[in-house]
């Protein structure tokens, strides 16, 4: 018989409770790693509504606990996305995408989901990425702003059937306030959440590292916040979690759904290792056997606190 590993979200069946972070796996390029069809979804990179470069180099900065990117977002554009890239995919039947949407206004958000329609039943949900820059707001991240989660929210959802997954940024005051306006205005599910912002400098040159300044962190470190934010999550909304934040191992990922997270995403990892995820899928169905237990559900947000 086995262990179960299937989970279910927002309609959607997966196969197991492991999928990558945005932009951190390609499934055409890692497909001699990992055949998707092997992962419970699969979330493409983050599409935009016009091409973009993304920022300039340096993008990457190793530190000892983890990574600073400052990526900026690249992207082909929605239209070109959909005539180049979706092609490609078709050919991974057994394959769950997700598609990532990035938005500078709350309105561009369901303008892309309008786009990205017009591929078919080859997307199977939306996770709208809520940490772009508002440029309404002078910058400032939607996902720190209870008024423009709800509105990109609603807009997105407004413009498809398939489920709506938001994903928010961890660090603010309240995530759990947060992921309670994003459902309020129709998430199907959260993802929780996103890098942290922080910084580097160079000493020598006295200069930051990145030329936007401000960059954001992941990796192993970033975990015990997180794992504190899915906990407060899952506690304050009635959708399904998915989190997302320094996974490297399956006790990681095992730890988030024992707080009650569906699914986890994997991300800094899969630059380390590219079947960082198979190892993690493998992980949690060796530790669900060796403790007497079939189905991962009965596992997931099991935690006993008294």
């Amino acid at each position: 018989m086995g262990v179960k590993l299937s989970v279910r979200i927002a309609g959607l069946t997966l196969k197991n409770p492991v999928m990558n972070a945005s932009g951190t796996y390609d499934p055409v390029a890692y497909e001699p790693f990992v055949d998707p069809g092997q992962l419970g979804a699969v979330v493409l990179k983050s599409v935009t509504l016009e091409p973009r470069e993304g920022n300039p180099p340096p993008r990457i900065h190793e530190v000892p606990c983890g990574l600073l990117n400052s990526i900026g977002i690249p992207s082909v554009g929605a239209k070109a996305f959909v005539e180049e890239k979706v092609p490609a995919l078709k050919k991974y039947r057994d394959a769950v995408f997700i598609a990532s949407v990035a938005g500078f206004t709350p309105s561009e958000y369901a303008t892309v989901i309008e786009v990205l329609e017009t591929a078919g039943d080859l997307i199977r949900a939306y996770e709208v990425n809520l940490s772009c820059p508002n440029l309404e707001k002078g910058g400032r991240s939607c996902a720190l702003s209870d008024d423009c989660i709800r509105e990109a929210t609603r807009l997105a959802a407004s413009k498809t059937n398939k489920p709506v997954i938001v994903k928010l940024a961890p660090d603010v005051t309240d995530i759990a306030a947060m992921g309670k306006a994003a459902v309020e205005s129709g998430a199907d599910a959260l993802t929780v959440g996103n890098t942290y912002r922080a910084m580097a400098v160079d000493l020598r040159t006295r200069r930051p590292v990145f030329a936007n300044v401000v960059a954001g962190y992941s990796g192993p470190a970033i975990k015990p916040l997180t794992l504190r934010a899915v906990y407060e999550t899952v506690r304050a909304v009635d959708v399904p979690v998915i989190a997302s934040g320094g996974v490297m191992t399956a006790e990681d990922a095992l730890e988030y759904l024992l707080v009650g997270a569906k699914a986890v995403q994997v991300g800094t990892t899969n630059f380390v290792d590219p079947r960082a995820m198979l190892e993690v899928v493998r992980g949690i169905e060796k530790f669900l056997d060796e403790n007497g237990i079939d189905d991962v559900n009965k596992f997931i947000n099991s935690l006993v606190t008294q």
